[in-house]
């Protein structure tokens, strides 16, 4: 096998490719959720139906990796991956110009759909061609500039939004998301290790049956539904309570409170160093616990005390994340690539249904709804993870025996 190795140029050229093509796919994922409050006061819509502009999006997103996926171990791999940054680049920039929000929610259902075809694919591309002493740190970096893209996407948008209206932000980040594209193309080499075969769907469904009959992995991909459920219900409804009184902050301010996500890449490394000492049940119980108690924090009427609270959240959301998602690589014994599509299939399908299901919290009982509601997710996420570890032990405990 040709792999790529760390030191060399072609590794770092490959490592540049991807932290693009990560911060192309969640800038243009993510930067309409501080501009739901803007869409409500332009188009006259509720929280609820603003909130869809990114639902349609994650949904989409969610059942399209399902399929793409699959397709790109017969069509390959880059050829995928740069149609799917160019078409959803266009798609962004031609967002700015819908005429009614209608319009606007069928570009973004579009925009889902084209996403998909990175996600999807980058870890398996990944996993064929660098070097597996290196992988570590090529998909270090991939995950930067995922949560990099996200980030910029949040801020840009809030802060350009409140001096030259959301259709420019939403064009300055589709054009910044093609110059992405581009450098990708150039810096990404073809697949080298990639062997064509043939698409066989029957093959993907039973695969997938034999995933779902495995109730620790269930428990695992309901983990990952629940918590990116209440991290996008959270986050989405924070600029409606923070535009009015008392705090009566503006769009630009609003978005700088979307840095607080940065703490997500200190939070997956220190839980990842924590693991090796404490282990992964007692870390992922820690990480839920310190989750609710930031949501809990947001009740208090003080700004400061606020951030605080959605800091420890993102804290323990990205520590328990983490070890969800790498629990799954390690209990699939098979069909590993189909495990995590299905974790993140049910993953961004609860960024959907969380995210529009606040929407109807925060519209009929305020803030004090919405945190009942988050609440309650993080506690479905809690019995889940004591159900999967009590799972994890019985298997232990039945291995040993039989040994």
């Amino acid at each position: 096998m040709n792999y790529i190795q760390q030191g060399t140029h072609a590794f770092n050229k490959t490592n540049f490719a991807f932290f693009s093509a990560g911060f192309n796919t969640f800038s243009i994922l993510y930067c309409v959720q501080p501009l739901m409050p803007v869409f409500s006061r332009d188009f006259g819509v509720s929280p609820t139906t603003a909130s869809l502009s990114l639902s349609v999006s994650t949904i989409a997103l969610a059942v399209s990796m399902l399929f793409l996926g699959s397709l790109s171990e017969s069509v390959g791999r880059k050829k995928i991956m740069v149609i799917s940054m160019f078409i959803s680049s266009v798609l962004c920039i031609l967002t700015a110009l819908s005429p009614n929000f209608h319009f606007l929610l069928l570009l973004r259902t579009m925009v889902g759909v084209s996403l998909a075809g990175l996600p999807s694919i980058a870890m398996a591309y990944l996993g064929e061609e660098v070097d597996p002493k290196s992988l570590g740190k090529a998909m270090g970096l991939y995950i930067s500039g995922n949560a990099m893209g996200a980030v910029f996407g949040r801020m840009f948008t809030g802060m350009i939004t409140d001096h030259y209206g959301w259709q420019y932000a939403v064009i300055g980040i589709g054009v910044t998301s093609l110059i992405a594209t581009f450098i990708f193309l150039v810096s990404l080499s073809p697949s080298k290790n990639f062997k064509p075969r043939k698409l066989e769907l029957k093959g993907l469904s039973v695969s997938l049956i034999k995933n779902l009959k495995d109730p620790g992995l269930v428990c695992l991909f309901f983990i990952g539904f629940f918590l990116l459920g209440s991290n996008v219900a959270l986050f989405n409804y924070i600029g409606y309570l923070l535009v009015k009184e008392p705090y009566s902050l503006s769009q630009s301010f609003i978005s700088w409170i979307f840095l607080i996500y940065l703490i997500g890449s200190f939070s997956s490394a220190f839980t990842g160093k924590l693991i090796d000492h404490h282990g992964r049940s007692k870390m992922l119980m820690i990480n839920l616990l310190v989750s609710i108690l930031g949501v809990l924090l947001t009740l208090y009427p003080s700004l400061l005390i606020i951030i605080i609270g959605l800091g420890l959240f993102i804290f323990g959301f990205f520590g328990a994340h983490s070890i969800a998602s790498s629990w799954v690589g390690q209990r699939a014994s098979r069909n590993k690539a189909q495990a995590s599509s299905l974790y993140l299939f049910l993953y961004y399908g609860g960024s959907s249904i969380g995210g529009t299901l606040g929407g109807i919290f925060w519209s009929s009982l305020g803030w004090g709804g919405l945190i009942t509601m988050v609440v309650t997710f993080l506690l479905l996420t809690l019995i889940l993870a004591i159900c999967l570890i009590n799972i994890s032990k019985s298997a232990y405990t039945n291995k040993q025996f039989s040994a």
